[in-house]
């Protein structure tokens, strides 16, 4: 997700995806001039638009502290987390592993609905003093929305499909039960795309019955809901695969690589131009120090390419671009969802053996498919 960088909360990185600035307005649009005037006749235009600042702030509060949640418990259970990224379609925690364990996957997937229902509960314990002493309908339809949409929240996350938090305790429950994490997530999945048809069936109903913004709204979360779940199941699928296989069974041997002292004019004139390849091992003295992507350089502007060199633009070893040629697969494919880069330069005794990419890794599947039906 590409997005900007909010601040930090208690040591965890908040992220904006830029998805995020749609559903912002979107809500605040609905808030502002349809479900507070509507709820609150009499009020002037100006005070339903503070209304509804105000309480679509506190939303996407209420949407952090959920997600803090998760991160708080997933950091105690030593699992590194992060940070935070809120997007179109909620918040997400950017945890580098999985729970190992169906204990920790429940607690990690519990506390974010449970921490809904709490701050549900304290929005409307506030309406009803509100209600009582007698303060402002402002103050009181905001605290009411608050806990309503708060709750809605806490109800639509516990719905049985992955990789929703209900999704996610249903996995944790029957992992513990069936002891297999694989037959866990595909019936998790399962659950995810069936939900996703629904939420799909009932938006298409809404926009024929009128309600074309709120069907259009519900087809788009069933969409990324099934997505998410056949997304997830294939993850788990590739490491279940990729159990047992070692860096050296997978790799391209001594891959073609170019000089850190070239110019980025040199570099694509030379290699890009002439090669099918997206990307190029970096040597210096005949040792490999990073790699240098096909996007990096287009991101670059074109009147530094000539005295820009490789080596000011690459990204360097040190940043998990590397790995030894026994090193379990799995390890490796974490280490190239963490770079950013999806390659991993494979070294020994310092100097370059190979290199992994996506494409290796799905050439290796797709024989090994070929001759498992052969066997």
């Amino acid at each position: 997700m590409q997005g900007f960088r909010l601040g930090s909360i208690f040591g965890f990185e908040i992220r904006i995806d830029l998805s995020w600035l749609l559903i912002f307005f979107l809500v605040l649009w609905t808030l502002s001039a349809g479900l507070f005037p509507a709820n609150y006749p009499g009020l002037d235009n100006i005070t339903y638009l503070g209304m509804g600042i105000v309480a679509t702030l506190l939303f996407f509060a209420s949407l952090l502290a959920h997600e803090i949640s998760h991160s708080f418990v997933a950091r105690s259970k030593g699992i590194p987390v992060e940070g935070i990224t809120l997007f179109i379609f909620g918040g997400v925690s950017r945890t580098r592993v999985d729970a190992s364990t169906p204990g920790d996957e429940f607690q990690i997937a519990i506390i974010g609905p449970v921490t809904s229902l709490i701050l549900a509960a304290l929005f409307a314990l506030l309406w009803y003093i509100g209600h009582i002493a007698g303060w402002s309908v402002v103050v009181n339809g905001v605290t009411s929305y608050l806990a309503s949409i708060n709750l809605a929240l806490a109800i639509f996350n516990m719905l049985p499909g992955f990789p929703l938090d209900g999704g996610r305790v249903f996995r944790s429950l029957l992992w513990k039960y069936t002891n297999n994490l694989k037959k866990a997530t595909q019936i998790a999945s399962t659950g995810g795309k069936w939900l996703g048809y629904l939420l799909i069936a009932l938006g298409l109903l809404q926009m024929f019955g009128g309600a074309v913004i709120g069907g259009l709204w519900l087809i788009l979360i069933g969409w990324f809901l099934y997505t998410a779940a056949e997304a997830s199941y294939e993850e788990i699928l590739l490491r279940t695969s990729l159990q047992g296989v070692r860096a050296r069974e997978i790799m391209t041997p001594y891959p073609e690589t170019v000089d850190a002292n070239l110019t980025l004019q040199e570099l694509v004139d030379k290699y890009f131009l002439s090669r099918r390849y997206q990307s190029f091992p970096v040597m210096a003295d005949s040792q490999p120090i990073g790699m240098i992507t096909l996007n990096q350089v287009r991101d670059i502007p074109r009147d530094e390419w000539t005295h820009r060199t490789v080596q000011e633009t690459m990204i360097p070893t040190e940043q998990g671009l590397s790995a030894n040629p026994e090193e379990p697969m799995p390890q490796i494919l974490q280490k190239m969802q963490e770079s950013g880069v999806r390659r991993v330069l494979v070294t020994q005794d310092g100097l370059l053996a190979g290199i992994i990419t996506a494409n290796d890794i799905a050439n290796w599947l797709q024989r090994r498919r070929e001759f498992g039906s052969v066997g």
